[in-house]
């Protein structure tokens, strides 16, 4: 009988991430897959991702439609209530042997709750990792940490911190970065097919710019995306550049930030607004970058300007502190939530040929790829007994009788 791995996906960022582990199951036929679906994937207001997965080519066994997600924290409690009774009803439904999630969006914690709660293995894709910088990122991942039964890390330093939080180091296994295997497979568009869906000329600088709320901040959201946008006008002002920009996550202010993103749009010929790129187009933006004959920025605050640009030596302006605390590569500039730092960490990006240099060379910190083939040869053999069941925490110094002194 075939293994069955249940995966949640919920945004469209996660799903790209887990697109090899799916690749590699389905080449496997000792596993099975279950794949649920939710989140901004089914909202039309965010890109309605949905049709991206359907057109990967993956079955999609269930949906779970978040109802009445406004744009406030109450909301967001209310969605993953929803989720933890919905995912319940399908574990029951399927039976799944494991079930896995990835990193620390609100709509995971909630599968991760029903998934542990209902005596499921539970994998986590991207623990240990730290944001500190207000998002509720940080308290999420780490409570799914300590409700799974497999931990599966990104690099060296998110797996130390992992076994400091007391889990056993036979769970805990690093294994790099998921987007990493797609990447290297050139999975994303070339020159041509950007050209004809972009509907800029690409030949003059780009700016690919996203920008999320945070989350203890969710209020200020708008205010804290006025610099950015300001730093962009005065880049399309005087260096005539192109800003290709993306809708946010449907997380807590996420509203507040597309609405002044639609009007910005409207400010300038050289701005395309897009609710998704998908990652084929996003990829092969960030992939310009890497031929001299192209002049890339990308500018905000997305987990994925941290973790996938290196990979492809792209120049990179994080905005104030979504992001604090993450592994970074050297192609990353921080900047706080004012204009003239965004402006000059920008032109810097696209005009010091020296920093260009530095990043086209910076040695990626999450890993090399066979992603998916770590993780699959984890979840094909481990043992599924009361051993792996029953979690139990492991505090260096504890076994001493030195941690209660």
């Amino acid at each position: 009988m075939k293994r069955k791995i249940a995966i949640f996906t919920g945004n469209r960022a996660e799903y790209g991430l887990q697109i090899p582990i799916l690749k590699e199951i389905n080449k496997n036929t000792e596993l099975e897959y279950i794949l649920i679906v939710s989140g901004a994937h089914l909202d039309p207001n965010f890109g309605k991702t949905v049709d991206e997965i359907k057109n990967d080519g993956f079955q999609i066994h269930e949906m779970v439609n978040i109802k009445n997600h406004g744009n406030n924290l109450f909301a967001t409690s209310n969605a993953i209530g929803q989720i933890i009774v919905e995912v319940t009803n399908i574990i029951k439904k399927y039976k799944p042997d494991i079930f896995l999630v990835y990193a620390d969006r609100f709509e995971t914690f909630g599968a991760a709750i029903a998934a542990s709660q209902t005596n499921t293995i539970t994998a986590h894709v991207e623990g240990g990792d730290i944001t500190q910088g207000g998002a509720l990122d940080d308290s999420v991942r780490h409570a799914i940490t300590k409700l799974s039964h497999l931990h599966f890390a990104t690099n060296n330093q998110a797996k130390n911190r992992i076994l400091a939080m007391g889990e056993e180091a036979w769970r805990v296994y690093k294994v790099g970065y998921p987007g990493i295997d797609l990447i290297n497979l050139n999975d994303f568009y070339g020159e041509k097919k950007i050209k004809e869906l972009i509907n800029l000329d690409i030949n003059k600088p780009i700016i690919i710019y996203t920008q999320h709320s945070v989350s203890n901040k969710f209020n200020l959201a708008k205010y804290q995306l006025k610099p950015a946008l300001e730093a962009m006008s005065k880049m399309i002002e005087s260096y005539d550049v192109q800003c290709i920009i993306t809708y946010p996550n449907n997380d807590a202010g996420g509203k507040d930030i597309f609405l002044s993103l639609e009007k910005f749009a409207k400010t300038s010929q050289n701005i395309a607004l897009h609710q998704s790129l998908g990652r084929k187009l996003y990829w092969g933006l960030l992939n310009l970058a890497r031929s001299q004959k192209y002049k890339v920025v990308c500018v905000g605050n997305s987990s994925s300007g941290i973790k996938e640009t290196p990979a492809f030596g792209c120049p990179t302006v994080n905005i104030g502190t979504r992001q604090s605390g993450r592994l970074k590569g050297n192609n990353v500039i921080d900047c706080d939530y004012k204009f003239i730092e965004i402006y000059d960490a920008i032109v810097k990006c696209l005009f010091d040929e020296n920093h260009i240099k530095q990043c086209r060379d910076t040695i990626n910190p999450y890993g090399e790829g066979e992603v998916g083939k770590k993780i699959i040869e984890v979840i094909k053999n481990v043992d599924i007994n009361d051993d792996l069941l029953t979690k139990k925490m492991t505090i260096k110094g504890e076994e001493k009788g030195n941690w209660f002194r």
